[in-house]
């Protein structure tokens, strides 16, 4: 990710294939060593765990360095466990490293593979040894289960500031303690997805970093400036965002940003109050008067769905698995000509078109051009442009008509 030491927290796994093989390969943080980091310990302790759960363990070292007194602690850990190793020597493109080499044999593992991952170097070789040493895998049947879930597996983007209760809603929709939960802001720096199963729906949830003001992430140093980019990736990449709020502090700006966003990004978007157990008993009319205001802050995505849930308890975590099936499918729906001109035509006669500019403009007919997000071209009189606010008027009208809950809408308008 960078250069700064400490940059991985999480346990980061990816799906693998090589020499049509497929197997898992996990990141893990540093597990041993002295780190400034305040949260080192339960970083570490999340690495042993996840390194004592696999077929096969890659030990990288730093061939610049040699073998420093880290990697002897390294080494004795997995003579205990007793796992096959393989030793990757890295930054071997320096020519420094070339003496040291031989120093690393004293480990007594085999085999060694020299590489630079950095540039890509050995990393093919690396990869033989791997699976060579992988436990052969029977093909087994797929279940009845397995066969009835959907093959699409939607992208999930969990977004938000920092502290407003990402990771702890993943691992509770996950029923695991996957990702790493502390008050620290910045705790989570990578986009960490995994895969969750759900009323035979497979669903791919995307833990991210949180998102603050450009200036503040600045100032913060690049550690938080990649993970930034991370996350507006995931979000870019993502079928359906959950834009986490807090429900003790309330909505801001920053929310609002984020919102649009991922509106602008063409995902779904759910909107979920988090800590609603902690203002449950502020009287009854608080959840309205909250909605209302989070209406107000974000009117651009007044499509979005709102959720009121607790990641503590669990509460209503359902309903937002639910919102995310439903939101997921709108966002996939296409609809027939036919019925999409009848629509046109009544929205049409209830408020006649306005456009930009002077003079009259009509709405000749209108075809569905595209889905994720649902896109419709509409051919107007003279190819003129609509208002915003009629082309507002018009998505409205389609979100009635069809359910494209929590979905954005995209219209294009052409000349006949």
């Amino acid at each position: 990710m960078t250069s700064v030491a400490g940059t991985t927290r999480d346990v980061l796994a990816r799906p693998v294939e090589w020499q049509r093989r497929v197997f898992t390969l996990v990141d893990t943080g540093g597990v041993v060593g002295a780190s400034e980091d305040p949260m080192w310990e339960a970083v570490a302790n999340r690495g042993r765990r996840a390194a004592g759960a696999v077929d096969l363990v890659v030990f990288v070292v730093d061939g610049r360095e040699g073998p420093v007194p880290a990697d002897e602690e390294v080494a004795r850990e997995l003579r205990v466990r007793g796992v096959p190793v393989v030793v990757a020597i890295n930054k071997m493109d320096d020519h420094r490293a070339r003496d040291r080499v031989p120093e690393f044999h004293r480990f007594g593992f085999e085999p060694i593979v020299e590489i630079a991952a950095e540039h890509g170097q050995g990393i093919g070789d690396l990869l033989d040894e791997v699976v060579a040493r992988l436990p052969a895998v029977p093909m087994a049947a797929p279940t009845i289960a397995e066969e009835g879930e959907a093959m699409v597996e939607p992208a999930i983007a969990v977004v938000g500031r920092p502290n407003v209760g990402k990771s702890s809603l993943v691992n509770r929709l996950l029923r695991e303690d996957r990702m790493l939960v502390s008050p620290i802001p910045g705790t989570t720096r990578d986009a960490v997805d995994e895969v969750m199963r759900w009323h035979r729906r497979r669903f791919r949830l995307v833990d991210t970093a949180g998102i603050r003001r450009p200036g503040r992430v600045a100032e913060s140093g690049k550690v938080e400036t990649v993970s930034v980019v991370r996350a507006r990736h995931a979000m870019e990449q993502a079928d359906v965002a959950v834009l986490v709020v807090d429900a003790v502090a309330g909505v801001g700006r920053r929310d609002a940003s984020i919102a649009g966003e991922a509106a602008g990004a063409g995902c779904g978007v759910i909107i979920a109050a988090n800590k609603w157990d902690l203002v449950k008993g502020r009287g009854p009319d608080f959840a309205k008067e909250f909605d209302d205001r989070l209406r107000e802050a974000l009117k651009f995505a007044d499509y979005a769905p709102i959720v009121h849930l607790s990641a503590l308890t669990g509460e209503r975590t359902e309903r937002l698995l639910a919102l995310i099936d439903e939101v997921d499918a709108a966002r996939r729906r296409q609809v027939t000509t036919g019925e999409l001109n009848r629509v046109l035509g009544h929205a049409t006669r209830t408020q006649t078109p306005s456009g930009v500019g002077r003079g009259s403009v009509q709405i000749r007919y209108g075809v569905q051009t595209g889905i994720a997000p649902p896109i419709f071209t509409l051919f107007t009189s003279r190819g003129a442009r609509l208002h915003f606010s009629y082309e507002r008027f018009i998505q409205n009208r389609l979100r009635e008509a069809f359910g494209f809950t929590g979905t954005p809408i995209r219209l294009k308008v052409r000349g006949r």
